[in-house]
Parts: C-alpha cells; structure tokens; sequence
C-alpha cells in the first residue's frame, strides 16, 4: 500500500472510530423498553404506603444557606448537599426502628422513632452541647455504630466546618433522649473560651465504617469535600476555592482513615470513653484528595479486609485493595483495565465523571460483590452515566490475584441493565423489597429546585478553562430560584427478568419531583418485608412501609460478637464488623450480603443481613458465614437455617442465641 494511503488511513482510525462508538451508543440506546403493561405487571410484585416522618416541633424551615461572601451567587450550589438518613436498632429495643436523620431546612441532626413503630420517645436534636459549636457549623450525614464496643448503639454525625462528633449512648438508658448521648470529640481539640468552634474546619461528606485492620474493632473513614475553610462563614476569609478541574481535580478537603485504638471504661452511668488515631499515609495523598461525595467498602478477595471506593465529584473515582495489617491500616490503589473497544470514562479509576453515589451489594445473584456508582446523568444537560461495575473475578481467589497486580476486576455495563441514566443521581441502596431473591437499586436523583433553568449556564461552565474553575467568581449564578434538575425524582430500578432494568417510581407513586439525597433501607418491624426511608433536600424526609409481608420467604441473621466482660449469652453485644454470609438455596442458587458498618453518599442501612428467597420458600438454607472475633482472628462456619430471622453470636463459634 502506498506510504500516502497508509497514512491517510491513518488520520481518519479515529474518526472510524469515534462513528463506530456512537452508531453502537446509538444501537444500545435504542434497545427496547419493557411496555406499559409491562411495568404495571412488574410494579404489581411491590406494595408500599408512603408515611411521614416525625420531626421536633418549632425547626425553622429554611430554603438556602448563609454562605462565604466568595460563594454567595452560588448560595444555592453550597446549599445542595446534607440531606442524610440512617436506621437501626439506637434505643437497644431488637429491631432497627429508629432513624437518624439530617433535615437541611433546619440544619439539625434528629433522631425519630420510624413511622407505625410506636416508638415510647419523642423526637429530638442532636446538637453537640457541650463542645464548641458555631453557626457556621452544619451536619451533613449521621452513622450509627456501637464504636466504643459496650453493646450500645452511638451515633457518628460528621459535619461541614467542624470534625465529626462522637455521640456515646448511656448504659442501660431506659427512653431515648438527647440526655441519652454524651458528644465527644472524635478528633480532639481544644477548649475555647467563647464556646465557639476554632478548630479544624472539615467539610465532609462521606463517612465509611468497617474493621479496615482487621483487629476486630470499627475503624472510620472520613472524607471531605470543600478544602478546609469556612464555607458557611459569611464573615470567613476569601481564602475559599472551588475545584481547579471538573474531571481531575486534586484540592478538595482530603481523606483521613481514623483506625480504632483504644476505650476506657467510664464512670457510673457514663459511656465508656473510645480513642481513634489518624492513619497518616493510609491512602497515598496522590488519590486522596478528590471531592468526595461517597464512599463503600466490602470484601472482594475473601480475606475479610474490606477494600474501599470512593466516589469522587470533580477527580477520578477511586478503588483501593486493602493491604492493611493489625494496627496499621493501608490502601493500594486498584483500577480497571482499559479495551480497545472502553472509552476511558467507563474503566474504573480512569473516569472524569461526576461520582455521587456507590454501593456495593451482590448485583447479579453470583456470590461476588458487584457496584452501583451515581453520576449525573441528565439529558440535554450533563449526561454522562452511572456506573454498573460488573464484579468479573470467577472468585475470591482470582480476585486476590487480580487485585495484587493493582487490576480492578470490574466491567461497566450500565448501559446492558438500561440503569446508566436516572438525571442527576446521589446515594443508591441494593435491596430485595419482594424477597424474590433479586436486588432492586432505589437511587436517589435531583440538584437545585427552582423556577428558572440555568442548564445553559452550567453547560458553559463544564465546557470552560480548568484554570478558571478553582475560582469562585468564574461561576455562572445559582441561587434561589435557578433550577438545575431541580423536577428530577428518585429511581425504582426493578429487575425485568432478562438482564435489564426498568424504573417503577412512576408506578408506585414515588415520582414526586423533589430532589433528594440520602437512603436508608431495613426491615424496621421485623416482618421479613424491608423498608426504606429517603432524605430530601430542602424538603421533607418521607419513609416507604413496606406492605408485602414476608411469607416465609427470607432469611434475616443479626451477628453480634460479645461484649468485653460479659458473658457470651448476656443482653449486651456488639456488631460484628465486616462479617460475611454466603447462602446457598436448595436450587442451587447463591448470595452474598454483609454486615455493613456505614458507607454510601448520605444513607446507612441497617446492621441486619438479609436475603430475599424467591421460590425456595420454607425450605433448609445452606448459610456459610465469615467473620473476625474480637481479637482480630479469622472464622468460618457453615450452617443449616429454617426461614425467617436467627440472631448469632459470633466468638471462635457460631452460636444461635435468643433475639432480644
């Protein structure tokens, strides 16, 4: 072939290539929808009744917040993020019927029994008295968790401009109040002599908990968003910034990975008191400082050291093989591996969009943790995709190999399961609402609500020089009244059967055009019908009661290990961090769940394992659990279970103990 031929061909590969990408997004995109009757025959297999949920009398209710003078025609873009629910058992009563929850409109972190629970409380705020507290302090997301192991359930409220604080449960409190919680400092500092908060100023939106060392005791990630300053100051400095690149910035807030150290007992009536110390150097500062949103984390190589995402806003998303050791907690960077046939914003590790959301949970039924990761998604906007991270690794042991050699075993296929666009999406929980034996994805989605779309605006933005991002003039207007994805809903992604995915928020009447942000999923009455709660921002929290009773159709474990002095069988325990269930159905089906600390944008399910069982029904399960005692040291047991719930305590043995 002439040397002019060859290089013609040359110059127009990529343009073969680029007309044979989109004509096959075109193809994909046109690939056909279940019909009307389709989704209603679907959306039939749920029955939901949407209740309200309780709040403190007299908040305010406000729309916006005040904001640094730098970022003040940006209010309503600051203003997007804190919407936050969490639920579990906080009151010690058995059943995890109690939320945690923050309502932007008040700026308060408010625990509320769930609704139809009878809860014997009233509702109330968590504000941290007696530790320094400022207004310019706003929470952002609460974490339940029993972190100084005394068996009782505390709650971990993470803020933007402060460090998070420690709220410790009171032994043997009989009614929740706020005088039930001691706040302690999780990252101790100084006493001021005007009471108001002068220490770090973290902005954080993502929290993970789980035993990261595998010592047996929870560790904590926290990670933040902003750099640190005073974002809520309308008197703060002009020392604030903005990303410095919509795709690959490195100048946000920054991890910090706090590794469990040590608790002291307390004095009578008082919490036991828990120590936390910084692991510097956890996670290499070269992937550390992305604007996170969101973090997971889960097992993926069977030696019970959960790795870690995090889901980054404006830098790549992030996936990290744990490699820590007891006492010394440590992440290796992991990515995919690049095609010829991959766009790059689809390898995991290598994309440039906007990470709201991910969670981790067993997608396809397989026994391996699979991903679901958020992005903005919205058409005639940014549509970009969420990801669908397709575990690929046959097992745990070619999932070590893999991740050895720095390789994230994980394929997208968003676009196969018809789940990569939803609008602007945010937290995402897996869950069985039909005990069918298949995940639904409830996701969240929606920005700024108003009456005056301001897409253009931001299109213009995206499209501008990076070195103009990290300035907060350069900004195009958002403020009370702009609307970006503002009449966006939350997602329903139902399984069809085949492969693919279908929305039935519209069919369930969950389609109300309110952004929203956080979900939290449990099965509150212990039922064996899961329900879930959603946080909305600047709007009102609402909680789906899950109608469709169980049938003898699932199997839910509650693991605990002891509490340290107490006997085996005593009242008291505490979670067991990390542990793994693997079932196996008489049809030879698998399942894989956790017991998951913490992690997602700003929702936190329930410390409850559960497994919906389809047409196994009543029969035996095959259960074969994993765990760390509170040593650190590895076991594995496997049992055969009836349907319906077990509660086990986990030392050297598995051992079935009363429930409460």
């Amino acid at each position: 072939m002439p040397a002019n031929e060859v290089g013609l061909l040359r110059r127009l590969a990529p343009v073969v290539f680029v007309l044979v990408l989109l004509s096959t997004l075109f193809v994909v995109s046109q690939l056909p929808e279940a019909s009307a009757a389709e989704k209603a025959s679907m959306a039939s297999r749920y029955r939901f009744t949407e209740l309200p949920i309780a709040l403190p009398p007299n908040l305010p209710l406000r729309d916006v917040r005040t904001v640094n003078p730098e970022y003040e025609h940006i209010k309503s873009w600051v203003s997007s993020v804190g919407a936050a629910i969490a639920v579990n058992d906080i009151d010690g009563g058995g059943k995890p019927d109690d939320l945690c929850l923050v309502d932007t409109r008040s700026d308060a972190a408010i625990v509320t029994p769930a609704p139809g629970t009878g809860g014997a409380y009233q509702p109330f705020v968590l504000d941290a008295a007696p530790l320094p507290y400022s207004s310019t302090t706003a929470p952002m997301g609460c974490a339940p968790g029993d972190f100084n192991l005394d068996g009782w359930t505390d709650l971990l409220v993470y803020y933007w401009g402060r460090t998070p604080v420690l709220f410790l449960h009171k032994p043997a409190a009989s009614v929740l109040s706020r005088d039930t919680f001691v706040a302690t400092e999780l990252i101790p500092g100084g006493t001021f002599a005007d009471n108001a908060y002068h220490g770090q100023l973290w902005n954080t939106n993502a929290v993970a908990v789980a035993d990261f060392d595998g010592d047996g005791k929870p560790d904590i990630g926290v990670f933040n968003y902003f750099p640190d300053s005073g974002v809520l100051d309308p008197q703060g400095n002009k020392n604030v910034s903005m990303n410095h690149s919509m795709s690959r910035a490195q100048n946000a807030g920054g991890a910090h990975v706090l590794r469990w150290k040590a608790k002291t007992a307390g004095k009578a009536g008082q919490p036991a008191t828990v120590e936390f110390e910084e692991q510097r150097g956890a996670i290499d500062p070269k992937c550390a400082t992305g604007w996170t949103l969101a973090s997971a984390s889960a097992d993926l190589d069977g030696d019970l050291l959960p790795e870690l995402y995090l889901a980054n806003d404006f830098g790549n998303d992030r996936f990290f093989h744990n490699v820590s050791t007891p006492g010394s907690i440590r992440f290796a960077l992991a990515e995919g591996e690049h095609g010829a046939f991959t766009p790059k914003s689809l390898v995991m590790g290598h994309d440039s969009f906007k990470g709201m959301g991910i969670e981790f949970g067993d997608l396809h039924g397989t026994g391996r943790f699979d991903a679901f990761v958020s992005n903005i998604t919205q058409s005639w906007g940014i549509e970009e995709s969420n990801f669908v991270w397709r575990n690929t690794a046959a097992n745990v042991e070619e999932a070590k190999k893999e991740l050895g050699k720095g390789i994230a075993p994980f394929d997208n296929e968003a676009s196969d399961t018809n789940m990569a666009w939803v609008g602007w999406g945010w937290d995402a929980k897996m869950a069985d609402f039909d005990n069918s034996g298949n995940q639904v994805v409830v996701q969240t989605a929606g920005f700024v609500k108003g009456e005056i779309n301001r897409w253009n605006w931001l299109q213009e933005l995206a499209m501008s020089n990076d070195l103009m991002l990290q300035e907060p003039a350069m900004w195009p207007h958002a403020r009370p009244g702009d609307d970006i994805a503002g009449s966006a809903h939350m997602a329903f992604w139902a399984p069809e059967g085949n492969g693919r995915y279908t929305d039935l928020s519209p069919q369930l009447g969950m389609d109300q055009p309110i952004p929203s942000r956080g979900v939290a999923v449990a099965d509150v009455n212990g039922d064996g019908s899961q329900e879930f709660a959603i946080a909305r921002q600047w709007g009102a929290p609402t909680y789906y009661r899950n109608d469709r009773k169980g049938n003898g159709d699932f199997l839910g474990l509650r693991l605990y290990r002891p509490v340290d002095g107490t006997a085996q069988g005593g009242a008291l325990h505490t979670p067991a961090y990390g542990a793994l269930v693997k079932i196996t159905t008489a049809d030879g089906k698998t399942q894989l769940a956790q017991l998951d600390g913490g992690g997602g944008h700003s929702g936190k399910r329930s410390f409850d394992v559960y497994f919906g069982l389809g047409t196994q029904g009543a029969k035996p399960v095959s259960a074969e659990l994993c765990w760390r005692d509170l040593t650190g040291a590895i076991h594995m047991q496997t049992v055969d279970l009836t349907a319906g719930w077990h509660d086990f305590m986990l030392t050297t043995q598995a051992q079935e103990v009363t429930a409460k």
